[in-house]
């Protein structure tokens, strides 16, 4: 089977673990700690939510019916919920995660202006599988949460350090 663009696509997800070095996959596994938090925070702009709509073919009159939005309990249109779950993607590629999964919780509505602060922490890891779990909430704010996710996946190259708790 291939992608789009011509390149075989993977078939499943132990032939994407067989592709990363497995001095990379050890280095990530030695360097991560279960509780590792990574954070990002971004603002998105009514031009981010275009070319999203515009790539996604998106065009759902929440996210591009000024008129329509009025209308609705949101007041104007809102951000599509996988633009800012995106935000996810960030940190991902910083550790080189090959994803196995990635589940979503749209809790409340984002507004093309509002910045979204994102906090994943790794709530598990299993180097014998290859495998890592990452949870996280996505804020507005300190107090409104409006996402909430969890991923499973494979880190290799790491290019971002985690925060960490004092002991």
């Amino acid at each position: 089977m291939a992608a789009s663009d011509g390149r075989p696509s993977e078939v499943a997800s132990d032939n994407a673990a067989k592709a990363a070095p497995m001095s990379d996959v050890l280095t990530a596994f030695v360097s991560l700690r279960v509780g590792d938090r990574f954070r990002f925070v971004r603002t998105f702009s009514e031009a981010d939510a275009s070319l999203f709509v515009g790539i996604t073919g998106d065009y759902n009159p929440y996210h591009t019916d000024a008129a329509f939005s009025a209308g609705t309990r949101f007041g104007r249109p809102i951000l599509p919920g996988l633009l800012v779950a995106s935000m996810l993607t960030h940190i991902g590629g910083l550790l080189g995660v090959l994803a196995r999964e990635m589940t979503f919780e749209f809790v409340q509505p984002v507004y093309p202006g509002e910045t979204v602060s994102m906090e994943l922490r790794i709530a598990e890891l299993e180097p014998e599988r290859r495998r890592m779990v990452l949870t996280g909430e996505y804020r507005v704010g300190e107090d409104r949460v409006v996402l909430r996710c969890r991923a499973v996946g494979m880190p290799t190259r790491l290019r971002l350090r985690p925060e960490r708790d004092s002991v």
